[in-house]
């Protein structure tokens, strides 16, 4: 499996093909809501064949948001999420910011778990009806040298 930088273009691709997403985004709408923030758009491939997704972007000179991932239904469960969060979190500590943030939902237990996993905290919860459509918020801290930086 490869983890590259990709398109908006590729990302749309893969959105269109996983069904939990109701809605399909295109190219245009994520060029919108990135609208020239300092971002990382990843995706991962096998053989040529688009896998997932990740993209995030810029909060501030120390945070990074990530902000919209996928995996395509077939490639679940073969470690495409972990591959794209590590290269993530390596880019984003690359780029010295201190803190990513994410926002999940109730309805996607896997990601949740694939957060808690990888030591993201929580940090905040906006109720909504119906519940699954919740939205839980993580932070993790990210390490710089042998120190953690503190919030």
């Amino acid at each position: 499996m490869l983890i590259r930088e990709g398109s908006l273009k590729e990302v749309a691709d893969i959105v269109a093909t996983i069904d939990e997403f109701s809605q399909k985004e295109t190219e245009e709408s994520l060029a919108s809501r990135l609208n020239d923030k300092r971002s990382l758009v990843l995706v991962a491939e096998s053989n040529g064949e688009l896998l997932g997704f990740k993209i995030g972007y810029e909060i501030d000179g120390l945070t990074f948001y990530s902000w919209f991932g996928g995996v395509t239904r077939h490639a679940r469960r073969l470690g495409v999420a972990q591959a794209l969060l590590e290269w993530q979190e390596n880019w984003v500590s690359q780029h010295a910011y201190q803190m990513i943030t994410v926002k999940s939902r109730n309805q996607f237990p896997s990601m949740l778990r694939l957060l808690i996993k990888n030591d993201y905290l929580i940090e905040g919860y906006e109720h909504r009806v119906p519940l699954v459509e919740s939205r839980i918020m993580f932070i993790k801290t990210l390490v710089s040298g042998n120190k953690s930086i503190s919030n």
